[in-house]
């Protein structure tokens, strides 16, 4: 049989390289581009490996985030407008998950939000055109926009705590807590460190300070620290799953601006006593109701794509799946046309590529309802 395969060069354009590529990268890499950025889809890794290194151990990742720093007088006035939750509450040294509506209350991104002074505040992205969105509506606001240059290592996994204390040289206790932010010496470099992450473990995300960050030297002070606690690099596939698992959404994918909070299930995250922000009036109106769910498969593996159907009428389409090794299932997300008592329901699901099964529709995340292991730090 012939190889039909062809190897293409693709210019990336103003597509951003990591700083920690030549760290990891080899033969079997692939990468995907998300805020601009390249990071790593796939490393040639086992991912069955790596998904029981995230969560029996630790595991870094090298993630495409991009910070944007918001300075000024305003800044709060005008983070109130852009984002859906308070912000004047926000303490320094906190971080928050916030959301930003288009003006017809659909959902635009999300991200978090780190307050880093009085008025100084990084906003952190996975994905989309918030510095854009930001400079069009920045008009009549004191505030700074800044692009501080900064790229994001995930370190996560029960024993990620044992490896951050280790490279602070016990800075870092068991004291800084869940969505807590802060500047901290690692060997030698001063870096930002918030205790979160986009797995549903235990887990800190370090930001690197552009030029006066040696990336090569950080990629290695945390091989190094991290080698006794079992420490693996990983790519995209190992954290996708978790992050299903998790009932964590990706923008653009899971959801997108046709679709309102509510009906995203992150209503809990609009707060209408912050009076000003876009999309607060229309988001007034009686909710739509949720149309985003997850399933349970046994029989195959959903992808992006798939469609469900409710005897012969087609109702809703697979935003992502996965096999979950813990739960010894596939599972993903479906985006449903209808608002609908979709939770417990048995559907089937066509995959254009993998054939026809029925599946559990379930309300996420799939374990872990209260968030009680990213909390969690068990002391060594």
């Amino acid at each position: 049989m012939s190889d039909s395969r062809r190897i293409f060069q693709v210019y990336a354009g103003s597509t951003e390289l990591s700083p920690f590529h030549e760290c990891y990268a080899n033969s079997a890499t692939v990468l995907r581009s998300a805020a601009g950025r390249l990071f790593v889809h796939d490393n040639g890794e086992d991912p069955g490996k790596a998904y029981w290194a995230l969560r029996r151990e630790v595991a870094l990742f090298d993630v495409p985030e991009r910070p944007i720093e918001v300075d000024g007088p305003d800044a709060v006035l005008f983070l109130e407008l852009i984002f859906a939750r308070s912000v004047k509450d926000l303490k320094i040294g906190r971080a928050r998950y916030v959301v930003a509506c288009t003006h017809d209350g659909g959902l635009f991104a999300d991200g978090i939000l780190l307050r880093l002074g009085a008025t100084r505040f990084w906003f952190v992205h996975p994905d989309g055109e918030l510095d854009t969105w930001f400079l069009a509506h920045r008009f009549g606001f004191d505030v700074t926009l800044t692009d501080p240059q900064s790229r994001v290592l995930q370190l996560q996994g029960p024993r990620s705590f044992e490896v951050m204390r280790l490279v602070s040289s016990g800075a870092i206790t068991a004291d800084f807590g869940y969505f807590h932010c802060g500047v901290f010496d690692l060997d030698g470099q001063k870096l930002l460190i918030s205790r979160t992450g986009w797995t549903g473990e235990l887990g800190y995300e370090i930001y690197t300070q552009g030029d006066d960050t040696d990336c090569p030297r950080l990629w290695s002070t945390l091989m190094k620290a991290g080698a006794s606690s079992g420490m693996i690099f990983g790519s995209m596939q190992s954290m996708n799953i978790r992050r299903i698992e998790a009932g964590i959404l990706d923008s653009g994918s899971d959801f997108d601006s046709s679709m309102t909070p509510s009906e995203a299930g992150l209503e809990k995250f609009v707060d209408f006593n912050n009076n000003g922000f876009i999309g607060r009036e229309a988001l007034l109106a009686p909710p739509p109701g949720k149309r985003l769910f997850g399933l349970l498969c046994r029989e195959l593996i959903p992808s992006a794509g798939c469609e469900l159907f409710d005897g012969d009428k087609p109702v809703g389409v697979v935003t992502t799946g996965a096999y979950s090794p813990y739960l010894k299932t596939a599972l993903g997300y479906v985006r449903f046309s209808a608002a609908g008592d979709w939770p417990t329901r048995t559907l089937s699901l066509h995959c254009a590529d993998k054939g026809e099964a029925q599946c559990e529709i379930v309300d996420p995340p799939f374990y872990d309802r209260e968030k009680k292991i990213p909390r969690t730090i068990a002391l060594p």
